[in-house]
């Protein structure tokens, strides 16, 4: 009986992580160029969501994963890995210690916005030719992260008030 139960929740998360990389995905033409970096406050909601509802092992995957098919589609660029994975894990582990919506999103204001941006620059470099300072990608990262933080937790927040959840 346990064992399928088990089974049962795997699926689920497995489910929730496709749907949240299918609308990272399908959200990805809505992007704002600053710079070299595309910015992607879907993304970011994204991230405050599977961090609080799946945790952070679940929103590191699907923030990869979306990345991934980003950069596939070509609507992405490397520096969507940085811009994204790192904000998902603080989103996630905040979010498990501390049972709050609004530290969830500051976990992803944190991790998107200055460790994301500060690992985008080596990558930037590497990858993109890019010549700036090290610190050129935090500005973009955070507003990008703030306002995604922010449409997360309203998100968060009306399906908690209709599933009756927390």
């Amino acid at each position: 009986m346990e064992n399928s139960l088990t089974k049962t929740l795997s699926m689920r998360k497995i489910t929730a992580i496709g749907l949240l990389v299918a609308l990272g995905t399908v959200a990805a033409p809505f992007s704002i160029p600053v710079g070299v970096a595309r910015v992607y406050p879907a993304q970011h909601a994204i991230n405050v969501l599977a961090g609080a509802l799946l945790g952070p092992g679940p929103a590191v995957l699907a923030a990869f994963l979306t990345s991934t098919l980003r950069n596939l589609m070509g609507t992405g660029t490397p520096l969507a890995f940085p811009g994204s994975i790192f904000g998902a894990l603080l989103a996630g582990f905040v979010f498990r210690y501390f049972k709050k919506d609004y530290l969830a999103a500051a976990g992803e204001l944190a991790g998107t916005g200055l460790i994301g941006a500060l690992v985008a620059f080596p990558v930037a470099r590497w990858l993109l030719g890019f010549e700036g300072l090290a610190y050129f990608f935090i500005v973009p990262f955070t507003l990008s992260s703030l306002f995604g933080a922010v449409l997360g937790v309203v998100i968060l927040r009306i399906w908690n008030r209709s599933t009756g959840a927390r």
